[in-house]
């Protein structure tokens, strides 16, 4: 029996296959198929080739062959064959020949029992009937005729493929049965009606749909099927968009949460984005829809999980622990997205990781060998690792980062190699001296690409931290060979600009560029080299004048580009007003070293980046958005917060330095009243904000900002608290208690470490406006201090402080014993002014010191 079963399907194969044949033979003139490689002739005799020989330019006579194919009865009768000429049809049409002609023949070719050629049938009728909407109406009683077909698969279809002619003068025949439809028996057929009448809502959105419909779609989230609920879901937002997309009451809600494990992840994802619009009406409540979420938030599909986070963080924005405590639930599936064989959910994993670590910089800390590049990774993960990395560097895992991104250095990608440096130069900003030696030793390899990307790497963190200049100018020594690329070399007329009196080769290599002005192509680098030679003349005249003379008469006499033209009149202008004048525009104070002991991003509530978490808007941020403000983008980034303390104190000289600054207080200038510590403990309390957020460029740039206007609406003031020894907080404890109290630490010196300093900002957010408050605490050694003031020498100063060891207090207490009582300075400023604000602070910070001060053995 078998030996005949294989014969008989051995003879259907061979008879489909020799019509097959039949069907693909080419036509004579004479409209006879033969077999075999046939030739038309022209009446001239001349030979041109079949057009199926050539199927790609699609020329009329392949199509009139399929129409007489169509319309020949013969194939009409077989099926098969009739299939398969409709399956030429499509193949054409999607190798884009223009089929439109064979409309007519395609409608009638609808109207069959046969599945497969109604699906190839419509969705040829599908691409056409915006060409053809005329014959498009032939289609519609057959299609009308098939909603009523007893077999479910065949009537979803033609509801389908009814929505799918999207043509106006349909409308009024596709309601009924797309009304008919969400009530069918067969969820496959409810789940096509329901999208359908969304279909029809987006073909004419100023016509209103039915109420009825309305209703009936509400009625269809409890429909047993989890697609057809889902559906709903979905059309109700299309269709109620002008009136804020489907609402969610409770019990919509409770229904949705309950049934949230019966979708796929699709429709997973779908619910729980919609339920982010509901809000618990109790606490009770609250948790409760929460610990029904806790799993998804571990669940294997990214995309489930990222929904779920989202609504757990706008669920729980008023609690921020909770919130929290879900960022550390959902590194573990995140880590797994990261070794996604997909490149794209790697990348996209990547990018949201970054917003998590807004919050949690630590979060991923323990796993930071999982960000480590592949060497076939493509360059764009191998950039957004390396960021990654950037963050997670702390104290133990900062050499094996360093030197997995030293690798990454000479990468043969330019891009990812240049990443790697900047990546380095970040990290500087806190591990400075490590970082420096690779940088150094990233010079001695005399490449291009290499040698521009550490030189602007090293511009940016000498301009953050600069302590790390006399290294840095020591090392730049001969590197103008190799650069060529304008952003190097501006980076390098930077240095010889701002530090040329520390560089002994400045003015020789500046005369180089100045030499070779005329072949540079760049607007970028000649502005650069004005500002540098300026910069240098001022600092070593007798070296500079006649070379800044040669440049300044070609930039204005010969120079064709303008922006370079006019700034070589403004510093030929500039200095006939004076060395003086020009000295006080161009040579700024230099940046604190104090303020390079801790440089990084404050932690942020996840509030803040919550409404871009699982959208695109992670993927498009810059690779420069995640790391900290450049010396070149700091006056452009920070003009809107140039505001809060523009306005110059009363009596301190333009030339004071900042520590001097700190310590004067000119309360008379403002009118503030010396008001005791232990008053302003008594004020009332003033709501307190960390946001806008102030970086430590900007930080800098306000409190040593001359204050020349408005002087009644600008605080300066100085107190001082006693406590405990403060040297003896950890500088982790002391953060995390301001970050509690909405203010932002921004720098301060490492334990046990004389002075200690700390600087810290916070906004207040009091009526009728909101006030920048920033803060210097400070603690000096008094004994050393009254020393150095009164000129003592060595031996004075040591007998001081052994009589003050040996004096007595009374109740007996000696020295020794009160030496835990410590006086510290703090500077506030403050604009616009808010005393009630300011006392505020103070008193927070009194507290906060006090209280870790005596909880720190």
């Amino acid at each position: 029996m078998s030996k005949h079963l294989n014969s008989a399907v051995l003879r259907s194969y061979l008879k489909l296959d020799n019509m097959t044949m039949q069907l693909t033979a080419p036509l004579t003139s004479k409209g006879v198929r033969v077999m075999g490689q046939t030739q038309r002739t022209t009446p001239k005799g001349n030979r041109r080739l079949s057009a199926a020989t050539m199927p790609y330019l699609g020329n009329e006579d392949m199509v009139k062959d399929l129409r007489r194919a169509l319309s020949n009865p013969h194939v009409q009768s077989d099926h098969l064959r009739y299939r398969n000429a409709i399956l030429k049809v499509i193949k054409l049409m999607s190798q884009g020949v223009d089929v439109s002609n064979l409309f007519s023949e395609m409608v009638k070719a609808c109207a069959t029992v046969d599945v497969v050629q109604k699906k190839l049938v419509y969705v040829f009728l599908c691409s056409y009937a915006a060409l053809n909407p005329e014959l498009s109406l032939l289609v519609i009683n057959t299609l009308r005729k098939d909603c009523q077909d007893p077999n479910p698969m065949v009537r979803s279809l033609a509801l389908r493929n009814m929505t799918n002619l999207r043509l106006p003068g349909l409308v009024e025949y596709v309601e009924q049965p797309l009304s008919a439809g969400l009530r069918d028996r067969a969820a496959c057929v409810r789940r096509v009606a329901v999208l359908g009448w969304a279909k029809l809502h987006n073909l004419q959105p100023n016509s209103e749909t039915d109420a009825s419909v309305v209703n009936e779609l509400y009625g269809l989230l409890r429909d047993p099927d989890p697609i057809v609920m889902v559906n709903c879901l979905r059309a109700l937002e299309e269709i109620l968009k002008e009136e804020g997309g489907v609402t969610i009451n409770k019990p919509i809600a409770h229904h949705l949460l309950n049934r949230l494990k019966e979708c796929d992840v699709w429709g997973q994802s779908e619910v729980l984005k919609i339920l982010q619009r509901y809000q618990p009406h109790s606490d009770d409540e609250l948790f409760d829809i929460l610990s029904l979420l806790d799993s998804s938030l571990v669940s294997p599909h990214p995309p489930v999980m990222a929904a779920t986070l989202s609504l757990f963080l706008s669920l729980s924005s008023a609690l921020p622990a909770v919130s929290l405590a879900a960022l550390e639930r959902v590194q573990g599936p995140l880590l797994a997205a990261c070794g996604s064989a997909s490149r794209e959910m790697r990348f996209t994993a990547l990018c949201h990781i970054q917003l998590l670590l807004r919050s949690v910089p630590g979060l991923m800390g323990a796993h930071y060998k999982r960000f480590f590049c592949g060497y076939a990774e493509p360059a764009f993960i191998k950039q957004r690792k390396m960021q990654v990395l950037v963050e997670l560097v702390n104290d133990e895992n900062v050499a094996m980062i360093l030197d997995e991104l030293k690798e990454y250095c000479t990468d043969v990608n330019t891009d990812t190699a240049q990443a790697a440096i900047s990546a380095i130069g970040r990290i500087g900003r806190s591990y400075s001296d490590r970082c420096l030696k690779i940088l150094i030793g990233l010079l001695g390899l005399k490449q291009e690409h290499i040698t521009s990307a550490v030189v602007q790497t090293m511009r940016d963190l000498v301009w953050v931290c600069p302590q790390c200049s006399e290294t840095v100018c020591s090392a730049l020594e001969g590197c103008e060979e190799t650069l060529q690329d304008s952003q190097g070399k501006q980076a390098l007329l930077w240095f010889l600009g701002a530090y040329g009196d520390r560089i002994s080769s400045a003015p020789y290599t500046l005369e180089v560029f100045i030499d070779t002005v005329r072949c540079e192509t760049s607007p970028g680098v000649k502005m650069e080299l004005l500002t540098a030679s300026v910069r240098l003349f001022l600092c070593r005249p007798a070296e500079t004048q006649d070379m800044l003379g040669r440049l300044l008469h070609y930039c204005i006499d010969e120079e064709t580009d303008m922006c370079v033209r006019d700034q070589a009149l403004l510093y030929y202008r500039l200095l006939r007003c004076g060395v003086d004048e020009t000295r006080k525009v161009l040579q700024g104070r230099r940046s604190d070293p104090s303020l390079g002991v801790l440089i990084g991003r404050p932690a942020e509530p996840p509030s803040q980046w919550a409404h871009a978490f699982n959208t695109l808007m992670p993927l498009w941020q810059n690779a420069a958005g995640t790391e900290s403000v450049n010396s070149d983008d700091v006056d452009h980034m920070t003009s809107d917060l140039a505001d809060p303390l523009d306005t110059e104190v009363e009596g301190v000289p333009a030339d004071t330095p900042a520590d001097t600054l700190a310590t004067k207080p000119h309360l008379s200038s403002v009118g503030l009243p010396d008001t005791p510590a232990d008053t302003l403990a008594t004020s009332a309390v003033v709501p307190l904000s960390l946001f806008p957020t102030l970086s430590a460029q900007e930080f800098e740039r306000l409190w040593l900002q001359e204050h020349a206007e408005e002087k009644l609406d600008f605080v300066c003031r100085t107190e001082h608290l006693q406590g405990p020894n403060v040297t003896r907080v950890s500088p982790q404890s002391l953060q995390a208690a301001l970050q509690l109290l909405n203010i932002h630490t921004l720098a301060f010196t490492p334990p046990r470490t004389l002075p200690w300093r700390i600087y810290v900002y916070t906004h207040t957010a009091a009526a009728p406006r909101a006030t920048l408050v920033l803060a210097e605490l400070l603690y000096q050694e008094a004994g050393a201090h009254a020393a150095a003031a009164d000129g003592e020498d060595e031996d004075d100063a040591a007998a001081l402080a052994k009589g003050e060891e040996e004096a007595t207090f009374g109740g007996g207490e000696t020295a020794r014993e009160m030496a835990d009582v410590k006086e510290i300075q703090v500077t506030l400023k403050q604009r616009p002014r808010d005393d009630n604000a300011l006392k505020n602070v103070l008193s927070v910070l009194s507290t906060v010191l006090h209280t870790l001060s005596c909880q720190t053995p």
